[in-house]
C-alpha cells in the first residue's frame, strides 16, 4: 500500500520495531531517563527553552490543553482560520465559554497580516489569537513568523498555534517568534503512529495558566509539570509509543533539523510539479504559501471525485484523501511527511495519470 493521507504517514520499519520492546514500569527508572531524554530532545526540535508536555492523545488533545490552560470562560479570542482544522480552535473555545471572534478567510488562501492586524486593533480586549500553522484540509501552510510578528511584536497577545502537521516537518522557531504555545501530534512528521501529542508552553503561557480558569483535569499542565519533577507522567503513557518516540528523535536530530526542512521542501516541489504535469491545478492559490507537508489538487470540472479516490484505492493501492467540509468533491490531497521519497510520489502520479481518464478527465 501507499499511504499518500496527510496522516496517519507510513512509519519506517525500524520505528516499528521499537514498539515491540517488553513493557517498563511507567513510574521506574527507565521511564524517567526515557521520559526526560525525549523532553529535552522535543525542545531542540522546537526551538524553545521552554517546557514541552507528552500527552498519550490526539493533536486535538494538544490543541485543548493550549485552549484550557490559558484562558478563561468569557475571554475573548481571535481564531484566524483558513481551513476545516483551523476551524477546529474556534469549536474547542467556544465550548469551554470563551467569545471567539472568528477571523475567517477563503479556503486556498492564507492569513493575510493586514486583515489581522485590523481585527486586533478593532478588537483591543482581547486576550490571545489562535492559529494553524500548516492547514492539511487546503494544502496551505501560513507564515507564522509573519503572524507572530503581528500578534506578539505589535500588540502582545498570546499566541497559541496548532503546528500538528508543521512541527518536525517545515521551519518553526517557538522562542524566536514568541509563540506561547504549540500543539502537534505523533503521526504527521514525527514519523510515528498516532497516540503522543506535544505541547510547548511558554513563561507567558504560565502566567496565564495562573489566572486560567477554564475547567481541566486530564489536560491540566500543571499536573505535568508537577510529575515531570519527579520523573513521571501524572497518567498511565503510550510506553510502546515512548520507545518508538526515543528513536525518532534520535533519527530526526541525527539529520539535522535544517535538512529535514530541505527534505520536506524538495518532496513538496517534486509533488507540486508532477501534479501541474498531469494537467492538474493546485487547490492553493498562490504556490508561495503552498503545505510542503500536503498537496492540494483541484477536481477538474467533469471528473468524478469519489471515483477517483475509490480507483486510485482499488485499481493501484494508493490511498489518498478527499476533501473535507465545503471542500468535499472539489479536492484530493496527497501526503508527503515524513520519509516520503520521490519513488512514492512517482507511484502516486502515474496512478493518479492512468486513473483521471476513467473519472472523466480528458486534456
Amino acid at each position: 500500500m501507499n499511504l499518500r493521507i496527510p496522516g496517519p504517514i507510513p512509519v519506517p520499519e525500524d520505528i516499528l520495531r521499537e514498539m515491540s520492546k517488553p513493557m517498563i514500569n511507567h513510574r521506574g527508572p527507565e521511564y524517567k531517563d526515557l521520559l526526560f531524554g525525549a523532553a529535552e530532545r522535543l525542545k531542540r526540535v522546537f526551538e524553545t527553552e521552554g517546557d514541552v508536555w507528552i500527552i498519550t492523545g490526539s493533536g486535538t488533545a494538544a490543541m485543548e490543553a493550549a485552549v484550557v490552560n490559558t484562558l478563561s470562560p468569557g475571554d475573548k479570542v481571535i481564531n484566524a482560520t483558513i481551513g476545516v482544522f483551523g476551524n477546529r480552535f474556534t469549536d474547542i473555545a467556544s465550548a469551554y465559554g470563551a467569545d471567539v471572534v472568528t477571523l475567517s478567510f477563503p479556503f486556498g488562501e492564507a492569513i493575510d497580516p493586514d486583515a489581522l492586524r485590523a481585527a486586533l486593533g478593532d478588537e483591543p480586549d482581547v486576550k490571545a489569537v489562535m492559529v494553524t500553522h500548516n492547514e492539511t484540509s487546503t494544502g496551505v501552510a501560513n507564515d507564522l513568523e509573519t503572524v507572530a510578528g503581528v500578534v506578539k511584536g505589535e500588540f502582545d497577545k498570546l499566541l497559541l498555534v496548532d503546528g500538528i502537521s508543521s512541527v518536525a516537518s517545515i521551519p518553526i522557531s517557538t522562542d524566536a517568534w514568541g509563540l506561547d504555545a504549540v500543539a502537534t501530534a505523533s503521526q504527521k512528521g514525527w514519523m510515528l503512529p498516532p497516540g503522543l501529542a506535544f505541547l510547548s508552553f511558554s513563561e507567558r503561557a504560565w502566567k496565564a495558566r495562573a489566572e486560567s480558569k477554564m475547567p481541566k483535569f486530564y489536560l491540566d499542565v500543571e499536573q505535568y509539570r508537577k510529575y515531570y519533577e519527579i520523573g513521571q507522567p501524572p497518567y498511565t503513557p503510550s510506553v510502546s509509543l515512548m520507545f518508538a518516540l526515543d528513536t525518532a528523535l534520535d533519527q530526526l536530530l541525527a539529520e539535522g533539523m535544517g535538512s529535514v526542512y530541505e527534505r520536506h521542501a524538495a518532496i513538496g516541489q517534486f509533488t507540486r510539479d508532477g501534479v501541474r504535469s498531469l494537467g492538474l491545478e493546485l487547490f492553493a492559490r498562490d504556490e508561495s504559501y503552498a503545505s510542503n507537508t500536503v498537496t492540494a489538487v483541484s477536481i477538474p470540472d467533469g471528473v468524478d471525485a469519489a471515483a477517483l479516490v475509490s480507483g486510485l484505492r482499488t485499481e493501484h493501492d494508493v490511498i489518498v484523501s478527499g476533501g473535507q467540509a465545503s471542500l468535499s468533491g472539489r479536492i484530493f490531497r496527497i501526503g508527503h511527511m515524513g520519509r516520503t521519497t520521490e519513488s512514492d510520489i512517482e507511484e502516486t502520479l502515474d496512478a493518479i495519470r492512468q486513473t483521471l481518464p476513467i473519472a472523466g478527465f480528458s486534456r
